[in-house]
């Protein structure tokens, strides 16, 4: 698959043959255009984001790399509407979330946006079934169907076994398995994964990576943030972030050419 360019250096063509289970919206799943966001003023100022563009549509899965520091988790946020950017804009299924307000942006996200944090954000006084079917029941899911919806989730990421687990009685692994588990669930379009695979096995890092490519090709669309060649290589195509700045995108192939020094991951 070959990258486009024009407007976009990271934009790429729409999978053929491939179709999202969603038909509401038959543009770009995500897009971003000519995003900053910048922190303090003066002298002061960072630009965490800068002039980003990003086209992703459905069927299309992409890695982001970059040394820490580089933006990588503040385009995930700003692309999740976790955040605003402070110029561009950022588009979900056609709506700039800049444009609408806080409970509607929050009512997006439960419907469209799968996140996976680095931390898990689990809320402790839930089960792991019970974390999972949440933004379900706060969507008006009947119990019933959001229970089943979670199963089916937990089972997709191999611990159906611990539907009835606290989160203080989980480890690491297990937690970031649950927190994939709920940002799978139902019919999101668009997942957006930070270091999902950070506090997991390699065996279980790269199972949950077939989990990811398998709904790609399943017609979502999938932003995943990685240290790894090895995770980048699941996906379409790798875009490299420096100091706020898209440097450049490229296809699995071609990732070691934009590795510091002997092909050795970004270190931090």
């Amino acid at each position: 698959m070959t990258a486009t360019t024009t407007g976009d250096p990271t934009a790429s063509p729409r999978i053929q043959g491939q179709q999202s289970g969603n038909d509401a919206h038959e543009g770009p799943i995500l897009r971003l255009r000519d995003v900053s966001r910048t922190h303090g003023e003066g002298a002061r100022l960072v630009h965490a984001l800068n002039h980003a563009n990003l086209t992703l549509h459905p069927g299309e899965f992409a890695a982001i790399m970059g040394p820490s520091g580089s933006g990588k988790s503040t385009l995930l946020n700003l692309a999740g509407g976790l955040d605003t950017p402070t110029s561009g804009h950022v588009l979900v299924e056609g709506v700039d979330l800049a444009a609408i307000g806080v409970a509607e942006r929050a009512r997006m996200r439960r419907r469209s946006i799968g996140y996976v944090f680095q931390d898990f954000n689990l809320l402790p006084a839930l089960s792991a079934r019970e974390n999972v079917q949440f933004p379900l029941e706060l969507d008006g899911w009947p119990v019933g169907r959001a229970v089943d919806a979670a199963m089916r989730a937990l089972d997709e990421v191999g611990i159906p076994e611990l539907a009835d687990r606290m989160p203080e009685d989980m480890s690491g692994g297990q937690a970031q398995r649950v927190a994939i588990a709920r940002a799978l669930v139902g019919s999101r379009r668009l997942l957006l994964a930070d270091e999902p695979t950070g506090a997991l096995d390699s065996n279980t890092g790269t199972a949950i990576l077939e989990v990811l490519r398998r709904r790609a090709d399943q017609g979502a669309a999938v932003l995943l943030v990685t240290h790894e060649p090895r995770f980048a290589a699941w996906a379409d195509r790798t875009i490299f972030l420096r100091d706020g700045s898209i440097i450049d995108a490229t296809e699995p192939d071609d990732v070691d050419r934009l590795l510091d020094g002997d092909g050795a991951p970004f270190a931090g």
